[in-house]
């Protein structure tokens, strides 16, 4: 359930971001997560099965992302973009502009730089704790991720390669530093997805 919990919150935020930038206009009143899911429902829908297939995740774990409520209908707020992406763009002379559209744009923008960051990380631990094997698993992973930043950003603003590269520089150094707490098997696994995303993704360049 926990490993279920850290791939559906960040998914949230790239949920988030994907509706309020899916308006054009960035008017957080125009944003509708619930109609957004509506139009994106088959992509959404391949997306949730691959992270079943790559995470082994049963019934009651895939679940948790119906109770979570972020991919249903509610109605957004500043305070949400302001959350997803780090508080960045919530400085002190902003907080009463957080529904203006130019911040409300730079805030999608972190928030999905941000959380599909998050998403990549927590999917590639959900599959190194699943034992699922890096040659098996990481096609799935950049299918799950290609769908992933295509629902933030419809117009290719953000790459999965851009995504993979700095989750790798921000996270993983962190889990490979010999002074974490991550076990033995548990970095081998992610050496051996960093590899093996690295020659999907970036050609092994």
């Amino acid at each position: 359930m926990r490993r279920a919990r850290g791939i559906f919150a960040p998914l949230g935020g790239v949920v988030l971001a994907g509706a309020v930038n899916a308006t054009g206009t960035w008017e957080l009143a125009e944003g509708s997560p619930g109609e957004f899911l509506t139009r994106r429902r088959d992509d959404f829908d391949r997306l949730m099965d691959g992270i079943r297939s790559v995470c082994r995740l049963d019934d009651a774990a895939m679940g948790i992302a119906d109770e979570m409520g972020w991919f249903q209908e509610y109605e957004v707020a500043g305070a949400h973009l302001a959350l997803y992406s780090g508080y960045l763009a919530a400085t002190p002379e902003l907080l009463d502009r957080l529904d203006q559209p130019p911040v409300v744009r730079r805030m999608c923008r972190m928030a999905a730089d941000l959380q599909l960051t998050e998403f990549l990380g927590a999917l590639i631990g959900g599959t190194v704790e699943a034992e699922t094997a890096a040659g098996q698993g990481a096609a799935r992973i950049v299918d799950v991720l290609t769908i992933a930043c295509d629902l933030a950003d419809a117009t290719g603003g953000t790459a999965p390669a851009q995504v993979f590269r700095t989750w790798r520089v921000a996270r993983l150094p962190g889990i490979l530093d010999p002074r974490s707490d991550a076990p033995a098997y548990g970095r081998a696994g992610f050496r051996a997805y960093d590899e093996a995303l690295e020659a999907l993704l970036l050609g092994g360049a």
